[in-house]
């Protein structure tokens, strides 16, 4: 994973940054305080796409990708955009957003999506209908949206519908992810929104792990 001095300059990745320029929420951004490869499939690079959990191998030490999982929320030619799912702070979004009142007195929690563009706010919905200005990732999860939509679900929520918010991105230029899988350094895993949303994001890496464990397909 480049940090994100050189993700912001590596080749191709202007292109990337362009596509989660369009995520961005205008009116909501704001200033925040490997092992070898395996032959499985699951460690291959051609298993990622958009929508998938990128899980960090045991052997990856990166500091800011130790025992993460990140969403695949795109991927192409241009590199590879995701948010980290199992990283909350102990900032509240009602701090972040205090101008936005259906947030005073609520307890949800800023996520750190990861080390690109950290004053950057993003919302990940779960809705049963897609939403204005936001992107698809998998079926039913969006990335985007509008603070009318925060606020529906806030007030209005029907069964299944959450979000969460997240600080920054991780970004990967074109061939980096690419390398970082031959070199062992992630697996791969199907969408998943109740892992996502429902789960406690402390449990969530090992969980995974787990999964990838039966059959095994990852090592310690």
């Amino acid at each position: 994973m480049l940090p994100p001095s050189e993700c912001s300059g590596a080749p191709g990745f202007t292109g990337a940054r362009k596509v989660i320029a369009s995520f961005l929420l205008g009116g909501l951004l704001t200033v925040l305080h490997a092992g070898p490869a395996l032959a499985s499939m699951e460690f291959s690079p051609s298993s990622v796409k958009k929508g998938v959990l990128l899980v960090a191998s045991p052997s990856l030490d990166d500091p800011n990708f130790r025992e993460s999982v990140v969403l695949i929320v795109e991927h192409g030619p241009e590199g590879t955009l995701g948010l980290i799912l199992n990283r909350s702070t102990k900032v509240l979004l009602s701090e972040v957003l205090p101008d936005l009142t259906v947030l005073k007195g609520t307890s949800y929690r800023l996520f750190a999506g990861g080390p690109v563009e950290p004053t950057h706010l993003l919302l990940l919905f779960r809705l049963k209908e897609p939403p204005a200005d936001a992107r698809s990732v998998f079926d039913g999860v969006y990335v985007g949206g509008t603070p009318k939509v925060l606020e529906r679900i806030i007030t209005q929520a029907k069964p299944t519908e959450t979000f969460r918010a997240f600080a920054g991105f991780a970004g990967w230029a074109p061939g980096q992810l690419k390398f970082e899988m031959l070199q062992g350094g992630w697996a791969t895993l199907p969408p998943d929104s109740i892992g996502i949303f429902d789960k406690d994001p402390a449990a969530l890496w090992q969980d995974c792990i787990s999964r990838l464990q039966a059959p095994k397909v990852i090592s310690n």
